[in-house]
């Protein structure tokens, strides 16, 4: 199972054994980078944990909850340890972060996800046995039954699947717009800070749209050489508005212009480290996986712009949208599916290249003060242009053209999303898509089709499909 998930964590392996039970890590080191060897283990042995991600809080957890435990690291992930022995299965509340992790005792056993579903969880049957893993790729060849473990959910040894976060059913909004924009830049400012926790270079995605641009802007105040990465086709209009974000904030810039051919080659790769073939999720996962593979040659960890077009109705087809509560149902409904959407590309896509990626707007407490906000405030119609309101909070930290440049889906901007149609509609004709349709082959276009006969190569095992998430918006 280790062997088909290096790329996550080239830099170190461990693994324990015990009478019924077996932990392996792969890690990427990124806190205590010499110490902080997986899995860890409390020191009588009788605890153990592996973690994949980040706890931000785990300073603030150490000395409320664990002032007197024996610490053998300056790794976060190691404060598992005391908080199972305080909290049992209550430890996940404690934390803040993105994560997925396993602690046992050797008798029972936890398996947690973040709230978000940023870091990824998949478990499986074969018999009595039970596996865990953060990507479908190690389960397919041991396992009979394979199912993800959904966002702010944990397994318990006995307790089964439990769910232990809701997003909030908020009633009474907001509307005190002067307000709302000191606290969305305040809790905004504080969550690229902690996201700034690391012993490792940290750098950020530059598409120079707006969501990554104020990112950039806001870690710039605290990264005196901050590295920023874009990419694109020779067309794309991304690469000269990250130029311009970039020499305006001050980051030392990288780009890498790509071909047409170059996308075709990497699609095969993109497919298998992406475990989908959603079309959507797919177009945009090439310039990610391209724009990773640049970025790892500079630094280790990355922040990105990823989630603002949840939280702040930025998809073309929510300018459909004229009744505040149904847009605010939709914003809750696709937070809701990110895990298997877009955040599912940007883990999959970083860690492809031993990359870690970091969505400071997919905060907790930025998202719950969003969603607390009228959302009469983000319907397109209120200001005649998407995302008003976090234009409008952050106009003075980038240039004009950018805090007023039309929105664009990131496939777009890269100027990639018409290429792969075309060459899929190439390769598949309508008559196979109508056969394969016949079959029943779970595809709807030509260019899905396409994409599902490389998946299906990578991922023969009947679940594999099941566990995929789909995108059911619509791009402009």
């Amino acid at each position: 199972m280790l062997s088909t998930i290096v790329h996550r964590g080239p830099d170190d392996k461990g693994i324990l054994q015990g009478d019924n039970w077996m932990l392996g890590h792969q890690r990427l080191a990124i806190m205590d980078v010499d110490g902080g060897h997986q899995p860890m283990q409390t020191a009588e042995e009788k605890l153990y944990s592996i973690c994949n991600g980040e706890i931000y809080n785990f300073r603030d957890l150490q000395d409320s909850h664990c002032p007197s435990y024996p610490f053998q690291t300056q790794a976060d992930s190691e404060v598992l340890l005391p908080l199972f022995q305080t909290f049992g299965n209550d430890l996940i509340q404690q934390l803040d972060g993105m994560f997925s992790f396993v602690v046992s005792d050797g008798q029972q056993w936890l398996a947690g996800r973040d709230r978000m579903g940023i870091k990824p969880l998949y478990y499986a049957t074969a018999g009595e046995h039970k596996f865990f893993a953060s990507e479908v790729k190690a389960l397919v060849h041991c396992a009979e039954h394979i199912q993800e473990v959904p966002s702010s959910h944990f397994y318990h040894s006995q307790a089964g699947l439990v769910p232990y976060y809701n997003l909030p059913n908020v009633t009474v909004f907001q509307k005190d717009q002067e307000a709302i924009q000191i606290a969305l830049r305040q809790t905004l400012s504080r969550s690229v800070q902690k996201r700034l926790m690391s012993d490792v270079p940290v750098g950020v995605f530059l598409s120079g749209g707006l969501d990554s641009s104020i990112i950039a802007a806001l870690m710039k105040q605290h990264v005196s050489e901050l590295h920023s990465f874009s990419v694109g086709l020779p067309n794309s209009p991304d690469l000269k508005a990250a130029r311009l974000v970039a020499d305006h904030v001050g980051t030392i810039h990288h780009e890498y212009v790509y071909s047409e051919a170059e996308m075709q080659a990497v699609l095969a790769d993109v497919i298998y480290y992406l475990e989908s073939y959603d079309p959507a999720l797919v177009r945009s996962a090439i310039p990610c996986y391209i724009v990773s593979k640049l970025a790892s040659q500079y630094v280790k960890v990355v922040l990105s712009g990823e989630g603002a077009d949840e939280l702040f109705a930025g998809y073309s087809y929510l300018a459909d949208y004229d009744d505040p509560r149904a847009l605010h149902q939709e914003s809750i409904s696709i937070l809701e599916g990110l895990h298997n959407l877009n955040l599912q590309r940007v883990d999959r896509m970083t860690m492809a290249h031993s990359l870690e990626g970091r969505v400071p707007f997919l905060d907790i407490d930025f998202i719950e003060l969003c969603l607390q906000i009228d959302p009469h405030l983000k319907l397109f119609s209120t200001f005649g242009i998407e995302k008003w309101l976090l234009r409008k909070t952050f106009e003075d930290l980038l240039p004009h053209e950018i805090v007023w440049r039309e929105k664009m889906e990131f496939a777009q901007g890269c100027a990639s999303s018409e290429v792969l149609e075309k060459h899929a509609k190439a390769v598949i004709t309508e008559q196979a898509l109508a056969e394969a349709k016949i079959q029943g082959f779970p595809v709807n276009t030509q260019e899905e089709l396409f994409y599902y006969g490389i998946f299906h190569q990578h991922f023969p095992h009947p679940d594999a499909a099941k566990v995929m998430g789909r995108w059911e918006g619509t791009l402009h």
